[in-house]
């Protein structure tokens, strides 16, 4: 499994040489996992990604993402109690020559209980409203479905960014606790996409709905045919979504009559790219990079 197709992967960072900021160092705290870059400019766009399962904060500074970290989503925690995470997040960067700062802060969410109070974590850390997004900012789409305000947030800003920096019609396919398809046309057209389960919602409901599967934590499995039940379950879920999504794309190309762009993003994207066969990019953090791109979109200063 090693060499599977590894010609049909590019990785973002190359696409990207700025983004290498400096030395990589990575700590692991519950509930935050933390990557930092440790030369970079201070003053940076916070961007906010509140999705089902966790937090994702970003600083990001000229479509470089310069940190990393996530927080579990609790649906019951107050604006004080977020703040309070985030102060434990910031304190790993504080530097006494080098003050980080926020120049302002843009926010996605799919789950509307707590969108307000980061939205409030978001302006205390900024002085300013920050930027959420819905259909009615400036995304650069021309929204192509019935009801827009249908469509998830999160799906806008990868399909926003991915249509203004890579050639179209692009796909994005975001594998996190559902994995969604996003089309983009020519003229940066939204014709919609496609919306399945996650790999771990298939892994857990295995185990859930079953007497004797086991629950399995996501790996590349070592080969396609399983010898046991768990290399049989990781075949089959993880192997099986490389080949859905070989699938999809495939099937979308014909409806669109073209090639597409295909762009993989997401938290599970890493377990599943090395096996997707369709010549393919792979960048873990459009959704911050899209954010930020939103962001100088839509702020006047």
């Amino acid at each position: 499994m090693q060499n599977f197709h590894q010609h049909n992967k590019i990785f973002a960072g190359n696409l990207y040489p700025a983004q290498k900021c400096g030395k990589i160092r990575l700590t692991k705290s519950k509930p935050v996992l933390f990557f930092y870059f440790e030369k970079e400019n201070r003053i940076m766009i916070l961007a906010i990604d509140i999705g089902n399962t966790t937090v994702a904060l970003g600083g990001i500074r000229d479509g470089r993402v310069c940190f990393v970290a996530r927080m579990d989503t609790v649906r019951t925690r107050t604006a004080a109690e977020y703040r309070a995470e985030m102060d434990k997040i910031f304190a790993h960067r504080r530097h006494p020559e080098r003050p980080m700062r926020f120049e302002g802060a843009v926010l996605t969410s799919v789950v509307p209980q707590i969108t307000g109070a980061l939205a409030e974590c978001a302006r205390y850390y900024t002085g300013k409203k920050p930027v959420i997004v819905s259909p009615e900012i400036r995304t650069g789409l021309t929204m192509g479905v019935p009801d827009p305000h249908a469509v998830g947030k999160d799906r806008l800003v990868d399909a926003a960014y991915a249509a203004a920096n890579f050639p179209l019609p692009v796909i994005t396919v975001d594998l996190g606790t559902a994995t969604t398809f996003n089309v983009i046309r020519e003229n940066s057209v939204f014709c919609g996409g496609a919306i399945a389960p996650g790999l771990d919602m298939g892994l857990g409901a295995l185990s859930e709905r079953t007497a004797q599967l086991p629950r399995l934590d996501l790996q590349i499995p070592k080969r396609i045919i399983g010898r046991n039940t768990e290399e049989c379950i990781l075949s089959g879920t993880i192997v099986g979504m490389a080949a859905m999504l070989d699938g999809m794309v495939q099937r979308i190309e014909a409806e669109l009559g073209s090639p597409a762009t295909l762009i993989l993003t997401g938290g599970a994207a890493r377990f599943v790219e090395p096996l997707v066969l369709h010549p393919h990019i792979y960048d873990p953090n459009l959704l911050l990079k899209g954010l930020a791109f939103l962001c100088e979109r839509n702020c006047a200063n």
